[in-house]
């Protein structure tokens, strides 16, 4: 019926890029945030940030993990600061709350909306008896849930705020699906994972869940398989198809 293995009772899902078309919102925040900061630093010399960038160092991971992982890929470090540093601070913590900023203004402007195959898959999903939980770097996932009209759907959430309140490891390690399941009752082999990022589809393998699918929105079907997906989709009602 909905296109995983009899063995799945529980369904954990990414929420940017695999419910919502936010994550194009976060790829526009995050470029915004580097080219400014790279810019005010390098001149002359300056390289902007890129898709590959985005897709290696920064899509699905925790914010701050993410300024450092791209910082480093340009050998530049910064010092951590806090997480309340302003966002004009030269420290990893200030950048990532620049592009916080900027991805709220921007989902303030153009709203959020939930891909229409997502939302058919998440009814049949709940219909199917499976349980649900969105597993998400973001820390706002709570305002793009709510904001979606999916909040109904979720029995769980697992997202940047409890990532750094229960001081989780981000992916691509397995643990914020790992509480996930467990926030669901429910053991790795007997859950199902759904990402769009590459971080995000190792985290499932490392985690050994039951089955990954991963959401190719970014004409990467072929690394999403090479990071662990067991299956590929354009669109999650491909999976209703399927079954």
């Amino acid at each position: 019926m909905i296109g995983l293995p009899d063995t799945i009772t529980a369904c954990l899902f990414d929420l940017d890029g695999v419910l919502t078309g936010t994550a194009v919102l976060h790829r526009e925040a995050w470029k915004r945030t580097f080219d400014e900061f790279l810019r005010s630093r390098d001149g002359d010399t300056f390289r902007e940030f890129t898709d590959h960038d985005y897709a290696a160092f920064v899509d699905g991971r925790p914010r701050a993990d993410g300024v450092r992982e791209f910082l480093r890929s340009r050998d530049i470090q910064l010092p951590e600061g806090t997480p309340d540093d302003g966002v004009n601070e030269p420290t990893v913590n200030g950048v990532g709350n620049r592009k916080n900023e900027l991805v709220l203004k921007i989902i303030e402007e153009r709203g959020v909306n939930p891909y229409p195959g997502s939302v058919r898959y998440l009814e049949a999903a709940k219909a199917a008896g499976l349980r649900i939980a969105v597993v998400t770097s973001s820390a706002n996932g709570a305002k793009v849930l709510d904001a979606a009209e999916l909040t109904k759907f979720v029995e769980a959430r697992i997202d940047g705020l409890v990532i750094r309140r229960d001081n989780l490891k981000g992916k691509p390690a397995p643990d914020s699906f790992l509480a996930g399941a467990k926030a669901l009752g429910v053991e790795p082999a007997h859950a199902a994972v759904f990402e769009d990022a590459l971080s995000g589809v190792q985290a499932g393998h490392a985690g050994h869940f039951g089955y990954v699918v991963g959401v190719n929105r970014a004409d990467q079907a072929d690394e999403l398989r090479s990071h662990g997906a067991d299956f590929v989709v354009d669109d999650l009602a491909e999976l209703l198809e399927k079954a």
